[in-house]
Protein backbone atom coordinates (compact mmCIF):
# COMPACT_ATOMS: atom_id res chain seq x y z
CA UNK A 1 0.00 0.00 0.00
CA UNK A 2 2.64 2.19 0.78
CA UNK A 3 4.41 1.71 -2.54
CA UNK A 4 1.68 2.20 -4.20
CA UNK A 5 1.17 5.72 -2.67
CA UNK A 6 4.41 6.18 -3.38
CA UNK A 7 4.19 5.51 -7.25
CA UNK A 8 1.01 7.84 -7.21
CA UNK A 9 2.64 10.25 -6.04
CA UNK A 10 5.37 10.46 -7.79
CA UNK A 11 3.13 10.14 -10.75
CA UNK A 12 0.63 13.38 -9.82
CA UNK A 13 4.36 15.39 -9.34
CA UNK A 14 5.77 14.38 -12.94
CA UNK A 15 2.32 15.19 -15.07
CA UNK A 16 1.72 18.62 -12.99
CA UNK A 17 5.28 19.74 -13.62
CA UNK A 18 5.01 18.72 -17.60
CA UNK A 19 6.49 21.74 -20.18
CA UNK A 20 3.82 20.81 -23.07
CA UNK A 21 0.76 21.19 -21.28
CA UNK A 22 -3.20 20.48 -22.35
CA UNK A 23 -4.21 23.91 -20.50
CA UNK A 24 -1.63 26.50 -20.55
CA UNK A 25 -3.75 28.96 -18.91
CA UNK A 26 -4.31 26.74 -15.81
CA UNK A 27 -0.44 25.96 -15.86
CA UNK A 28 1.06 29.14 -16.40
CA UNK A 29 -1.66 31.29 -17.00
CA UNK A 30 0.47 34.52 -15.17
CA UNK A 31 1.74 35.45 -18.84
CA UNK A 32 -1.90 36.34 -20.06
CA UNK A 33 -4.04 39.53 -19.37
CA UNK A 34 -6.69 38.49 -16.49
CA UNK A 35 -5.38 34.50 -16.93
CA UNK A 36 -6.74 34.12 -20.61
CA UNK A 37 -5.25 33.17 -22.98
CA UNK A 38 -5.05 34.41 -27.02
CA UNK A 39 -6.79 32.46 -29.15
CA UNK A 40 -5.90 28.75 -29.63
CA UNK A 41 -6.92 26.70 -32.10
CA UNK A 42 -8.44 22.94 -31.47
CA UNK A 43 -6.08 21.21 -33.80
CA UNK A 44 -3.42 18.54 -32.55
CA UNK A 45 -0.47 20.10 -34.49
CA UNK A 46 -0.55 22.57 -31.89
CA UNK A 47 1.01 22.49 -28.67
CA UNK A 48 1.34 24.88 -25.29
CA UNK A 49 4.02 25.59 -24.25
CA UNK A 50 5.20 26.69 -20.63
CA UNK A 51 8.60 27.77 -21.80
CA UNK A 52 11.01 25.93 -18.60
CA UNK A 53 14.36 26.79 -17.98
CA UNK A 54 16.60 25.03 -14.53
CA UNK A 55 12.61 24.28 -13.15
CA UNK A 56 11.38 27.77 -13.68
CA UNK A 57 8.73 28.93 -16.24
CA UNK A 58 9.66 32.47 -18.00
CA UNK A 59 6.32 32.60 -20.60
CA UNK A 60 3.83 30.78 -22.93
CA UNK A 61 4.06 29.60 -26.53
CA UNK A 62 1.68 28.66 -28.59
CA UNK A 63 3.38 26.13 -31.24
CA UNK A 64 2.54 25.06 -34.68
CA UNK A 65 4.18 21.14 -34.95
CA UNK A 66 3.56 21.09 -38.51
CA UNK A 67 4.93 24.32 -39.88
CA UNK A 68 7.89 24.21 -36.70
CA UNK A 69 6.97 27.58 -35.93
CA UNK A 70 5.14 29.48 -32.48
CA UNK A 71 1.91 31.09 -33.48
CA UNK A 72 2.61 32.97 -30.85
CA UNK A 73 4.41 33.84 -27.55
CA UNK A 74 3.06 35.75 -24.28
CA UNK A 75 5.35 37.43 -21.72
CA UNK A 76 5.37 39.83 -18.86
CA UNK A 77 7.31 43.14 -19.52
CA UNK A 78 8.72 44.61 -16.29
CA UNK A 79 11.50 46.78 -16.94
CA UNK A 80 13.96 46.81 -19.53
CA UNK A 81 16.86 44.99 -17.53
CA UNK A 82 20.16 45.19 -20.04
CA UNK A 83 20.22 41.58 -20.28
CA UNK A 84 22.70 40.10 -22.64
CA UNK A 85 22.49 37.31 -25.45
CA UNK A 86 23.78 33.83 -25.45
CA UNK A 87 24.60 32.41 -28.75
CA UNK A 88 23.47 28.67 -28.30
CA UNK A 89 19.72 27.96 -28.70
CA UNK A 90 17.74 25.64 -26.92
CA UNK A 91 14.81 22.83 -27.99
CA UNK A 92 11.88 21.70 -26.38
CA UNK A 93 12.21 17.98 -25.92
CA UNK A 94 8.78 17.13 -24.77
CA UNK A 95 7.40 18.54 -28.38
CA UNK A 96 9.29 15.28 -29.78
CA UNK A 97 8.93 12.76 -26.85
CA UNK A 98 6.61 13.28 -24.46
CA UNK A 99 8.24 11.00 -21.93
CA UNK A 100 10.94 13.94 -21.91
CA UNK A 101 11.21 16.11 -18.98
CA UNK A 102 9.81 19.71 -18.47
CA UNK A 103 13.16 21.79 -19.27
CA UNK A 104 14.46 22.81 -22.66
CA UNK A 105 17.71 21.91 -23.40
CA UNK A 106 20.45 21.87 -26.51
CA UNK A 107 18.15 18.15 -27.69
CA UNK A 108 21.26 15.89 -26.28
CA UNK A 109 18.16 14.11 -24.05
CA UNK A 110 16.12 13.00 -27.43
CA UNK A 111 17.17 10.19 -29.17
CA UNK A 112 18.78 10.99 -32.55
CA UNK A 113 16.02 9.45 -34.27
CA UNK A 114 12.93 11.39 -33.03
CA UNK A 115 14.73 14.75 -33.07
CA UNK A 116 13.23 17.20 -34.61
CA UNK A 117 10.19 15.31 -35.66
CA UNK A 118 7.91 18.12 -34.29
CA UNK A 119 10.66 21.28 -34.10
CA UNK A 120 12.61 23.30 -35.80
CA UNK A 121 16.47 22.44 -35.37
CA UNK A 122 19.75 24.39 -35.81
CA UNK A 123 20.40 23.11 -39.22
CA UNK A 124 17.13 23.96 -40.65
CA UNK A 125 18.54 27.56 -40.30
CA UNK A 126 22.15 27.27 -41.55
CA UNK A 127 22.86 28.51 -45.05
CA UNK A 128 18.96 29.49 -44.90
CA UNK A 129 19.80 33.66 -45.19
CA UNK A 130 16.95 34.10 -42.50
CA UNK A 131 18.01 34.68 -38.81
CA UNK A 132 16.28 33.39 -35.70
CA UNK A 133 13.90 35.82 -35.04
CA UNK A 134 12.59 35.46 -31.21
CA UNK A 135 9.32 36.27 -30.62
CA UNK A 136 9.73 36.75 -26.72
CA UNK A 137 12.76 38.71 -27.47
CA UNK A 138 15.52 39.50 -25.09
CA UNK A 139 15.38 43.12 -25.18
CA UNK A 140 11.98 42.74 -23.00
CA UNK A 141 12.95 40.02 -20.48
CA UNK A 142 12.42 40.48 -17.28
CA UNK A 143 15.65 38.75 -16.10
CA UNK A 144 18.94 37.28 -17.35
CA UNK A 145 17.60 33.74 -17.03
CA UNK A 146 14.39 34.80 -18.95
CA UNK A 147 16.70 35.67 -21.48
CA UNK A 148 18.29 32.97 -21.89
CA UNK A 149 15.02 31.21 -21.85
CA UNK A 150 14.14 33.34 -24.86
CA UNK A 151 16.60 31.28 -26.71
CA UNK A 152 14.64 28.66 -27.87
CA UNK A 153 13.54 27.06 -30.94
CA UNK A 154 10.20 26.57 -30.41
CA UNK A 155 10.25 30.82 -29.25
CA UNK A 156 11.87 31.55 -32.83
CA UNK A 157 10.89 31.93 -36.75
CA UNK A 158 12.77 32.26 -40.27
CA UNK A 159 13.15 36.27 -40.35
CA UNK A 160 14.67 38.31 -43.17
CA UNK A 161 17.92 39.35 -41.63
CA UNK A 162 17.54 43.42 -42.28
CA UNK A 163 13.78 42.97 -40.78
CA UNK A 164 15.35 41.44 -37.95
CA UNK A 165 18.16 43.79 -36.97
CA UNK A 166 17.35 46.95 -38.09
CA UNK A 167 12.45 47.36 -38.45
CA UNK A 168 11.61 44.29 -35.77
CA UNK A 169 14.49 45.90 -33.36
CA UNK A 170 13.37 49.25 -33.83
CA UNK A 171 10.00 48.06 -32.73
CA UNK A 172 11.22 46.47 -29.85
CA UNK A 173 12.94 49.56 -28.43
CA UNK A 174 10.00 51.78 -29.41
CA UNK A 175 7.52 49.54 -27.15
CA UNK A 176 10.04 49.28 -24.36
CA UNK A 177 10.40 52.91 -24.11
CA UNK A 178 6.61 53.41 -24.14
CA UNK A 179 5.94 51.09 -21.85
CA UNK A 180 8.58 52.39 -19.23
CA UNK A 181 6.70 55.71 -19.11
CA UNK A 182 3.36 54.68 -20.16
CA UNK A 183 2.97 51.54 -17.86
CA UNK A 184 5.63 52.27 -15.04
CA UNK A 185 3.27 51.32 -12.27
CA UNK A 186 0.64 48.58 -13.86
CA UNK A 187 1.33 44.93 -15.34
CA UNK A 188 2.01 44.69 -18.86
CA UNK A 189 0.98 42.08 -20.45
CA UNK A 190 2.84 41.58 -24.41
CA UNK A 191 1.96 38.61 -27.51
CA UNK A 192 3.99 38.40 -30.20
CA UNK A 193 3.28 36.24 -32.85
CA UNK A 194 3.60 35.20 -36.77
CA UNK A 195 1.20 34.74 -39.61
CA UNK A 196 2.20 31.57 -41.33
CA UNK A 197 3.22 31.63 -45.60
CA UNK A 198 3.03 29.12 -48.33
CA UNK A 199 6.93 28.95 -48.42
CA UNK A 200 9.15 27.48 -46.75
CA UNK A 201 12.98 27.24 -46.06
CA UNK A 202 14.18 23.52 -45.11
CA UNK A 203 11.88 22.32 -43.18
CA UNK A 204 10.34 25.45 -41.57
CA UNK A 205 7.81 27.84 -42.54
CA UNK A 206 9.20 31.12 -42.94
CA UNK A 207 5.88 33.06 -41.98
CA UNK A 208 4.81 36.24 -44.14
CA UNK A 209 4.47 38.67 -41.00
CA UNK A 210 5.77 38.72 -37.58
CA UNK A 211 2.81 41.09 -35.25
CA UNK A 212 3.01 42.08 -31.22
CA UNK A 213 0.76 43.55 -29.26
CA UNK A 214 0.45 44.76 -25.44
CA UNK A 215 -2.18 45.34 -22.58
CA UNK A 216 -1.49 47.49 -19.55
CA UNK A 217 -4.36 46.21 -17.15
CA UNK A 218 -5.60 49.19 -14.45
CA UNK A 219 -7.24 48.52 -11.14
CA UNK A 220 -10.68 46.90 -12.55
CA UNK A 221 -8.29 44.34 -14.91
CA UNK A 222 -9.01 46.86 -17.73
CA UNK A 223 -6.34 47.48 -20.98
CA UNK A 224 -6.30 51.13 -19.90
CA UNK A 225 -3.05 51.25 -22.36
CA UNK A 226 -3.05 49.06 -25.37
CA UNK A 227 -1.93 48.70 -29.12
CA UNK A 228 -0.49 46.49 -32.06
CA UNK A 229 2.30 46.55 -34.67
CA UNK A 230 2.14 44.07 -37.75
CA UNK A 231 5.29 44.10 -40.20
CA UNK A 232 5.96 42.38 -43.36
CA UNK A 233 8.73 39.39 -43.11
CA UNK A 234 11.18 41.57 -45.33
CA UNK A 235 14.11 43.07 -46.14
CA UNK A 236 12.09 46.00 -47.02
CA UNK A 237 9.10 45.45 -44.61
CA UNK A 238 5.93 47.36 -44.33
CA UNK A 239 5.85 48.05 -40.93
CA UNK A 240 2.07 49.30 -39.46
CA UNK A 241 1.02 50.72 -35.59
CA UNK A 242 -2.65 50.64 -34.94
CA UNK A 243 -4.77 49.13 -31.93
CA UNK A 244 -5.43 45.74 -30.78
CA UNK A 245 -8.90 45.48 -32.55
CA UNK A 246 -7.62 46.07 -35.71
CA UNK A 247 -4.53 44.17 -35.12
CA UNK A 248 -7.25 41.19 -34.41
CA UNK A 249 -9.39 42.56 -37.44
CA UNK A 250 -5.90 42.02 -39.51
CA UNK A 251 -4.50 38.48 -37.89
CA UNK A 252 -8.31 37.33 -39.23
CA UNK A 253 -8.02 38.12 -42.46
CA UNK A 254 -4.79 36.50 -42.67
CA UNK A 255 -5.27 33.48 -40.54
CA UNK A 256 -9.13 32.82 -42.09
CA UNK A 257 -9.88 32.26 -38.37
CA UNK A 258 -11.14 34.05 -35.47
CA UNK A 259 -8.27 35.48 -33.48
CA UNK A 260 -8.50 37.54 -30.54
CA UNK A 261 -5.46 38.90 -28.14
CA UNK A 262 -6.96 40.26 -24.84
CA UNK A 263 -9.86 39.19 -22.79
Amino acid sequence: MLLLLHVLMLSLLSSGSAKVVQDFESECGQFFANGKSPTRFPESQYKQICQTLYDNVYYATFYDTHNKIPVYSAYKFEGIMGCTRIESWYIEPQIDDPNKGQNMDFGRTVNIHMRGINQALNRDYDNSGYDRGHLAPVYLANSQSCADATFSLTNAAPQAKCFNRIFWWDEELSLGTHLKTACSSQPVYIVTGVVPDPNNSNRVNVPSHFWTAYCCLDQNNRCSDSGGVIGTNDNNSNIQKMSVADLEEELRNLYGKTFQLFQ
